[in-house]
């Protein structure tokens, strides 16, 4: 294998394969009519098959180089005498270990077997035997992967159905779906389009391309991720292909990948679709450390695009929103360059699908410096949120995002679904699971378990999934939060901990180009000082209520927010923070400079909006606080209602 040193090549971040996939054997006892690789139980191949010994050397090597996840898949892995001493090995042998099978040959023992933790993946093709059976033409197949799941049931293994949708079973998908939430609480689509036959074989490859759906219909059943995509700008198939202007067209799929494939006979490459015998190499020949380090880093200069590439999937404006990759290429056309006259179709399908959605389900507002990008299952109107936010809307999203998804019903769980519970006071009930944060809408009464609403937040509360009882209150629209809470506080405030940031009791205004806050609790006189500063000309309202501080590169800023108080008047416009004026309704109108630093802090922390308070909130904000409290002059604001404040302060 020296043939590779030379063509060694370094990448950064370091290269390391985390996740091995593996396939059995292509061997199978179904012969689905959308399958690309199966060949017969009996077929000759199958003597050529890696033994256990050397499938047990090669899970070494790759475990000693940091793998430590694995895909079984087949043809039907099961198919082979030795699977359950394979499984065995690898399951214990992995942290985690997923099992791809048709699930007709499970017997009680492997049952047991994969309980293990992992995940199994079992395809359904119909919701009767009569269309199951006739996508993998083998008759009996429903009744005997029914049979297999009645065992993993038995045996308390839990296990994921992947429907296939395609042209023979796509009138029955509603039901398919029915089906498998009978069976299990979990279920996935397979993939979005049927790939041609890894061996070029026509007949076969005409079978394939007669289930393919329709470019419509592949959209509508694959949704395009519409956030994910306008946030990174990225585009590509899911398993990690993008653009390149380079004519090296396998490198940006090879650098950045961490996971490799094996195929039956020991062939390893990057990819599990790559077909062509010169992308894999021979583990009975080598070492699997030689096959990552060496030989899949020397495709990136074996395959280049050309003038092919270049003038079309390379230069296609709809290239952010294709699947295409040299793989498919090659699959369709055996040329890593050709495009793929499918998927063009499917692009320019899934780019229609893209700009309606963007247009009716997606807006963006501008906060505190921040994008809180909203995507909602219902379409979004201009009636649905308050005008007040209007002033916050931008055209898209800007380089720190925070995602709400809307659904409108709330999903099936008990309290004891949720995680441990932090925090219960009506309206809310909080809890913590794993890495999220979960708020569930309550009643006073404890007994009452019925729920309003629900909202999964991630642990920095960046990406939040609301589930809402109805859709009643949406559609009557004129709502005053993005979240639908009674006010977005309690996502802001956490939010903003982690960017130098907080919210207060305060109203802001922009005077003479500065930021000055009027810090108080209601009755304090916000809106009344407001409402003086409201027709001076070189003033700028931003809020009368509630007021965002947070600190950039150039030093504090105020911003404003949409919870105002008595004035309508709301700006997302931001300034220098010059001053923070603490309140004190007087006869008399003075200006009075704190210089003790306990009092400025006792004064600010009394007047922070709080949301969950945990340790590792308080820890952020304090010293948000402290820099505030060094930084910006603090004063004692006396006022009475005549209006001669406002001289006041102008001069100061």
């Amino acid at each position: 294998m020296s043939e590779y040193i030379d063509r060694r090549r370094v990448t950064d971040p370091p290269r390391l394969p985390l996740e091995g996939n593996i396939d059995l054997t292509n061997r199978c006892n179904n012969d689905c009519l959308h399958c690309y690789l199966r060949i017969a139980p009996d077929a000759e191949e199958g003597r050529e098959e890696l033994s256990l010994d050397e499938i047990k050397r090669i899970v070494d090597e790759a475990r000693a180089m940091g793998c430590r996840s694995w895909g079984i898949s087949g043809g039907e892995p099961m198919l082979r005498p030795d699977f359950s001493e394979i499984f065995d090995y690898i399951s214990r042998m992995s942290a985690s270990c997923i099992l791809n099978t048709n699930g007709t040959l499970i017997t009680p023992e492997i049952a047991r077997l994969m309980k293990r933790q992992g995940v199994n993946m079992l395809g359904i093709y119909g919701a009767t035997a009569e269309v199951h059976d006739h996508i993998t033409r083998n008759p009996g197949s429903f009744e005997a992967v029914m049979q297999g799941i009645a065992y993993l049931k038995e045996a308390g293994a839990g296990f994921t159905v992947q429907i296939t949708p395609m042209k023979d079973n796509l009138h029955q998908l509603d039901d398919m779906i029915k089906l498998a939430e009978s069976l299990t609480p979990r279920h996935r689509y397979g993939a979005s389009w049927i790939y041609l036959s890894t061996s070029g074989d026509q007949k076969k490859n005409r079978e394939i391309r007669a289930q393919r759906l329709d470019p419509r219909d592949a959209v509508r059943l694959n949704r395009p991720d519409f956030v994910s995509d306008l946030i990174t700008r990225e585009g590509g198939d899911t398993c990690g292909y993008l653009a390149t202007k380079s004519d090296r067209i396998l490198e940006p799929c090879i650098t950045i990948r961490r996971d490799f494939h094996i195929d039956p006979y020991g062939g390893m490459s990057f990819c599990m679709y790559a077909a062509d015998p010169a992308l894999r190499y021979d583990l009975r020949r080598g070492s699997l450390r030689e096959a990552w380090e060496v030989f899949i880093p020397s495709l990136i200069d074996k395959v280049r695009g050309g003038k092919e590439y270049q003038e079309n999937c390379g230069s296609c404006e709809l290239r952010s929103d294709c699947k295409w990759c040299p793989i498919w290429g090659y699959i369709e056309h055996q040329r890593y360059s050709a495009r793929v006259e499918y998927l063009c179709a499917i692009a320019g399908e899934t780019r229609r699908v893209k700009e309606q959605f963007r247009s009716s389900h997606l807006r963006c507002y501008q906060i505190g410096g921040i994008t809180v990008l909203v995507e909602s299952d219902l379409p979004i109107t201009d009636n649905t949120f308050h005008p007040k936010l209007k002033t916050f809307e931008v055209d898209g999203p800007g380089e720190d995002v925070v995602v709400i998804n809307h659904h409108f019903a709330l999903p099936d769980t008990k309290r004891q679904d949720l995680g441990q519970e932090i925090y219960r006071r009506a309206p809310w009930a909080i809890y913590r699971k794993g890495d999220s944060w979960i708020y569930s809408g309550v009643s006073s009464s404890w007994s009452d378990e019925q729920r309003y609403k629900l909202a999964v937040f991630n642990h920095n509360h960046t990406r939040g999934r609301i589930y809402n009882k109805s859709e009643d209150d949406y559609r009557r629209g004129n709502l005053h939060s993005l979240t639908t809470f009674t006010s977005d506080q309690i996502l802001l405030a956490r939010v903003l901990a982690d960017r130098q940031g907080c919210i207060l009791h305060a109203a802001g205004v922009i005077l003479d180009g500065s930021g000055v806050l009027f810090v108080g609790h209601s009755d304090a006189g916000k809106s009344t000082i407001t409402a003086m500063l409201k027709d001076n000309d070189t003033a700028e309202i931003q809020c009368d209520d509630r007021m965002i501080v947070r600190r950039q590169p150039d030093g504090w800023r105020s911003y404003g927010t949409w919870s105002h108080g008595e004035l309508p008047d709301v700006s997302s416009a931001s300034a220098p923070l010059k001053a923070l004026m603490f309140l004190e309704k007087d006869t008399e109108n003075r200006i009075v400079r704190i210089e003790d630093r306990r009092e400025i802090i006792s004064r600010v922390l009394a007047c922070l909006i709080k949301p969950l308070m945990t340790e590792e909130w308080w820890e952020k904000v304090l010293k948000v606080v402290g820099g505030i409290v060094r930084d910006v002059p603090c004063y004692r604001l006396h006022f009475d209602k005549s209006g001669k404040v406002v001289d006041l302060l102008h001069r100061i």
